[in-house]
């Protein structure tokens, strides 16, 4: 990732123009792709004869469906696909039910991705069918599109209601409302139309567990880590080895790196992380030594957000993950410039005061990034279930957390060993029937739209083994 230091013209709308030559070239070259790009070696999936129903009800035009899937990991766009291109395509034929081609989605992206990955990454996900939204706004073009294609098009919607990443195998993060808004939206629209199509969302599972446990890679990682950090474990646990070892090492330089950030914030942001609170109920459960953990990285989360948001002039209203994505779309209006019509026709003290502007929103903006990566960490998640997933889930978090600080790409994780992959369909949740529920006043239909969000939660939880 190159630092930004120039300001930027505005962020243009992607529009999604679906290419089906692109789709089945990108699904001839998937099984390669996952082969030599990640770690995955095989993806199997359950419940799939649902998937395949809803399909073909979908095609015979009795319903439109969304599909909301579990985002653990970057990779799981990519499971998809091979779910909708491979695996459903084989199960039909395998029930003698006749699917019409492509089987593919409409699907929500956030519009920052290109930002990282490249301008042509966007070129393919809109060849794709692929939706750009902008996650710390109102994106009412974007917000139109999906709209609009979830009522109309010949295929459904794919979303991730978790908004982004939350690098935990087995912790859902909050789901943000949008997924169900959209759903009642559909209905409307349906009816609007006088169609008669019932309108569904269906949960979708993903789980990733390590063929063979890389112990030994995670060790190597973590003296990497601890080398990085400046961090030396003391007395036996140096020269230890074992499971055991390498999770009090992990503690321990979670510890240490706690330690550090709070003077970083102390010192050069006149910061202190206060610890006053008492805690949540979830919190105040972990035994005193992981509670006190707890407490103290949510104050130093915290901390590293206010750096942000005052800078930006936002008040530190909501969720840590609600407060990252208005930093991230304050630091994008500061860098892609709407109010400026043409930065070529600048003079040049105006062009240098917007490239100054731009640079220091993207170095505030680097705080922010820190955060996220820390959104779902809990305390005790190793402690509870000391699997090699979730330590390397734990380790990998920290491994982002010292990626950034040195300068680096944390999208360039390192392979710790092979993975499958477990999905999971779950039951179709109606819409539809609640449409009455929603239809009411504007409390109704907030109501409609948080039950229907905790419905979906509660199923995506559910299918974690």
């Amino acid at each position: 990732m190159h630092p930004i230091v120039q300001v930027q013209p505005p962020l243009k709308f992607i529009p999604p123009a679906l290419n089906p030559l692109v789709l089945k070239g990108t699904q001839l070259l998937l099984p390669a792709w996952l082969r030599s790009r990640t770690a995955i070696t095989q993806i199997k999936a359950e419940n799939v004869e649902v998937l395949v129903d809803l399909y073909h009800q979908f095609q015979a035009g009795k319903i439109r469906f969304l599909m909301a899937f579990r985002h653990p990991s970057t990779n799981d766009p990519l499971c998809m696909a091979y779910l909708l291109s491979y695996i459903v395509p084989r199960v039909a034929q395998q029930q003698k039910i006749s699917l019409q081609y492509p089987i593919h989605s409409h699907f929500i992206y956030d519009r920052g991705i290109p930002l990282w990955a490249g301008a042509q990454v966007g070129w393919l996900y809109s060849r794709l069918g692929g939706i750009p939204i902008h996650r710390g706004k109102v994106d009412r073009l974007g917000l139109r599109s999906v709209r609009n294609l979830f009522a109309h098009s010949s295929l459904p919607m794919t979303a991730a209601p978790e908004g982004a990443t939350n690098g935990h195998n087995e912790i859902v993060s909050p789901l943000e409302p949008g997924v169900a808004q959209l759903g009642f939206w559909c209905v409307e629209d349906l009816l609007k139309a006088g169609g008669s199509e019932q309108v569904f969302i269906v949960p979708i599972g993903i789980q990733y567990r390590y063929v063979e446990p890389p112990w030994k890679a995670l060790e190597q990682l973590l003296n990497e880590l601890q080398v990085d950090s400046g961090f030396q474990p003391a007395g036996e646990e140096a020269s230890s080895l074992g499971e055991a070892s390498l999770y009090r090492r992990l503690n321990q330089l979670s510890e240490h790196l706690l330690s550090l950030m709070e003077e970083f914030y102390s010192r050069f942001y006149h910061q202190i992380p206060t610890t006053t609170k008492v805690g949540t109920s979830e919190e105040l459960k972990l035994p005193s030594s992981e509670q006190k953990f707890m407490t103290r990285l949510q104050a130093l989360l915290d901390t590293a957000l206010q750096v942000a948001e005052q800078y930006f002039g936002i008040l530190p209203r909501g969720s840590l993950s609600d407060r990252c994505r208005r930093v991230e779309q304050a630091g994008w209006d500061y860098i892609y410039r709407e109010d400026i019509k043409d930065i070529e026709a600048l003079s040049l003290i105006e062009r240098g005061l917007a490239d100054r502007i731009a640079e220091e929103a993207n170095l505030r903006m680097w705080h922010m990034r820190l955060v996220e990566s820390f959104v779902a960490v809990t305390g005790d998640y190793v402690m509870k279930k000391p699997t090699v997933e979730r330590f390397a889930e734990t380790t990998l978090l920290m491994w982002d957390m010292i990626t950034r600080i040195k300068g680096g790409n944390p999208f360039h994780r390192p392979r710790l060993g092979k993975q499958s992959v477990q999905m999971t369909v779950g039951e179709p949740i109606p819409v539809s029937e609640r449409w009455e529920i929603y239809q009411g006043d504007r409390r109704s239909a907030k109501l409609a739209v948080t039950d229907l969000t905790h419905d979906l939660q509660t199923a995506l939880e559910g299918m974690i083994e």
